[in-house]
């Protein structure tokens, strides 16, 4: 059984990917990350067409059965290397941080800037897809309305907190591939994070935001001013969980080593 890398060389490999992604060009980038946000779509609808079917008879057990299925459009993601926003926070940042003289500001914001509206674009405009009549089955608009008006009706507080966790968590996920040597350990460290974000439901900007698109298509009792909202608090959430408590504590970890 191989030894699993100890922190350093997880960072060294967080490194390398980080250039990766930093030196792409503007097409690929973009390219990646409208391909990201409509993969995502995938798992989302899954997740609502599973809710809607399980709800009626099973109650507060269609959630867990939902959250089940959520988690393969994040192994879509994983497996397919495209672009998302907040997995992309720590390869690039541990880049930017090995960096002699400089912390790489300007790639880095425009990597984070391309990749939310791409993934935004992406996810919106397949979502329009799946919402046309008679692609999902019966319920599914009914359970994906229902989760969008939940989304927008918490507290401020409660979203920013749970984008907290929501952008730690998929942070982490992206230190947990650099941690693994094979596609299948890859494929189930994607599953289980992405089960645990859609269990919670924890906030990630871009599933977040495609879920409450999905409620205006469905004609939810939400605007485009609450879209906006959620779009901003959870993108602050995910930068303060991702950023600040995963990527810099990990950063942290390594460097302490060296010493």
């Amino acid at each position: 059984m191989p030894i699993a890398p100890d922190p350093a060389e997880i960072f060294d490999r967080a490194v390398a990917e980080g250039e990766r992604r930093l030196d792409q060009s503007l097409l690929e980038l973009a390219a990646t990350s409208f391909i990201a946000g409509f993969t995502i779509v995938f798992g989302i609808a899954t997740l609502g067409v599973v809710d809607g079917l399980v709800e009626p008879q099973y109650g507060d057990v269609a959630h867990i059965a939902g959250a089940l299925t959520f988690g393969v459009g994040v192994v879509f993601l994983v497996v397919g290397r495209s672009e998302l926003f907040n997995e992309n926070f720590l390869d690039p940042a541990a880049a930017a941080i090995d960096q002699d003289g400089s912390w790489l500001l300007g790639p880095l914001l425009r990597l984070w800037t391309v990749t939310l509206v791409g993934n935004l674009l992406g996810g919106f405009l397949f979502a329009f897809v799946f919402a046309v009549d008679g692609v999902l089955p019966s319920g599914s608009a009914h359970a994906l309305s229902r989760t969008a008006e939940e989304i927008v009706h918490r507290p401020m507080r409660g979203m920013f907190a749970s984008a907290v966790i929501g952008g730690a968590l998929v942070s982490l996920l992206s230190f947990l591939l650099q941690g693994v040597n094979s596609v299948r350990s890859r494929i189930t460290m994607a599953y289980i994070v992405g089960f645990l974000l859609a269990l919670g439901p924890f906030d990630h900007v871009i599933v977040t935001a495609i879920h409450v698109f999905f409620g205006l298509l469905f004609d939810a009792a939400i605007g485009y001013g609450a879209l906006a909202e959620t779009i901003v608090v959870a993108t602050a959430g995910n930068f303060v969980g991702g950023i600040g408590l995963v990527t810099f504590t990990h950063v942290a970890q390594v460097k302490g080593a060296e010493k």
